[in-house]
């Protein structure tokens, strides 16, 4: 470690300590930009044997109890490093030094698990009624379904318990080690959208070295330092997934590419159902190449919501609108076909040829039609307008195109 990143990380051990309680809300939202500081305390977590961790991990816990929100997300973003060093030592089984680690977990751990009156957390979602309306349905935009709309409001609505209630721990077993891990990881992954950039990219390498330490990839990806297999539950990396998918579209899709094919890989080989399911759901729903600018922009994922009913019904093509237009359509027809003057009428073009078979040209055709021709064309725009003055139907007559 420099001189000057020690130096940072002693300055913010003793700067908190004498910071007065009105200013702590201003530090908190000064601390995330202190890059210096941030990537020390990385330094610092990544040497077990470093005299600074525990006094650093003691103070990143009090952060975290603190009622300062960004106190709480600054300690948070540290914990995929912290998870990682902590199975790392703990497969050399020197757990002296990584004591102050292992305190830092369980201290986290147990303060999520109780809420502010001091009960066990239930962490759960509701399943939406198809009566009630919301931003994805109307319930009138439904249709004919078995089930009424009286029927679904009387099944009310399903509250399904996703995670809790969980016991307190004092110790990190080989039995609970996981489902405090895997616990840690769902708080994790609720603050995603805090998360800065190397708290995203430390979650993807840790995926990445978790998975294939001790087998044969760990060679292909170059992996040094621990080289033995690390164990894994289901949950804890279907936790891992969920911060790798949130990786992919928030700057770091190198990585995120490699964690989910290292994640991929040892759930094949340990045949466990729930990270192939989603792993491989993710892989499909991923696009052809790599997302660009999306360092600096904000940090979601981009989904289509279907359109409201009001918006279908207005751009709907139905029976009733094809024959309204047919009728439009028709009505305008028998205007223009009433309004036309009867001394307008478009006179059809007729070949004519002279008595020694030579083809009259097209500009002489109006001075070949003979005097009995006009008096006939006359007389038929005279029986059109006294048809019409009857109120009798109109007959109408054309002459057929002769060429010879």
């Amino acid at each position: 470690m420099l001189t000057t990143e020690r130096g940072a990380v002693e300055e913010w051990l003793s700067e908190f300590k004498s910071l007065p309680e009105a200013s702590l809300t201003s530090y908190a939202v000064n601390l995330k930009e202190k890059t210096t500081l941030v990537s020390a305390l990385y330094e610092v977590i990544q040497e077990p044997q470093s005299e600074l961790l525990e006094p650093v991990c003691h103070q990143l816990f009090e952060f975290y109890r603190s009622k300062e929100k960004n106190l709480r997300i600054f300690t948070l973003q540290f914990l995929p490093e912290l998870i990682w060093c902590y199975l790392s030592v703990s497969t050399s089984r020197d757990l002296q030094s990584s004591g102050c680690i292992e305190a830092l977990l369980l201290s986290i751990y147990n303060l999520e698990i109780m809420d502010e009156q001091g009960h066990s957390k239930v962490l759960s979602f509701t399943i939406p009624s198809l009566s009630k309306p919301s931003v994805y349905h109307e319930p009138s935009s439904i249709g004919s379904m078995a089930l009424t709309e009286g029927a679904l409001s009387q099944h009310g609505l399903s509250r399904v318990v996703y995670s809790g209630p969980h016991p307190q721990r004092e110790t990190l077993t080989a039995q609970n080690r996981f489902e405090v891990l895997s616990f840690l990881l769902l708080c994790y992954n609720s603050a995603l959208n805090f998360m800065p950039a190397p708290s995203l990219r430390s979650l993807c390498h840790m995926s990445s070295r978790l998975c294939v330490c001790g087998y044969p990839r760990q060679h292909a990806r170059k992996f040094s330092g621990v080289k033995n297999r690390i164990p894994a539950s289901s949950e804890f990396m279907v936790q891992l997934l969920t911060g790798i998918y949130y990786s992919f579209y928030n700057g770091e899709w190198d990585a995120a590419r490699r964690a989910l094919d290292d994640v991929l890989y040892r759930a094949q080989l340990e045949l466990f159902p729930e990270p192939l399911l989603v792993a491989n759901a993710i892989k499909a729903s991923l696009p052809q190449g790599a997302i660009k600018g999306t360092k600096e922009g904000t940090k979601c994922i981009q989904v289509e919501i279907a359109p409201t009913s009001s918006r279908i019904s207005r751009n709907a093509v139905t029976s009733m609108s094809i024959r309204g237009h047919r009728w439009k359509r028709n009505e305008q027809n028998d205007t223009n076909n009433d309004s036309s003057d009867p001394g307008n009428l478009v006179i059809p073009e007729i070949s004519v040829t002279n008595v020694a078979g030579d083809r009259i040209g097209n500009g002489e055709r109006v001075k070949s039609l003979t005097e009995n021709d006009a008096h006939h064309i006359q007389a038929m725009q005279d029986i059109c307008s006294e048809a019409r003055a009857e109120g009798k139907p109109e007959i109408r007559r054309q002459k057929s195109t002769l060429q010879i």
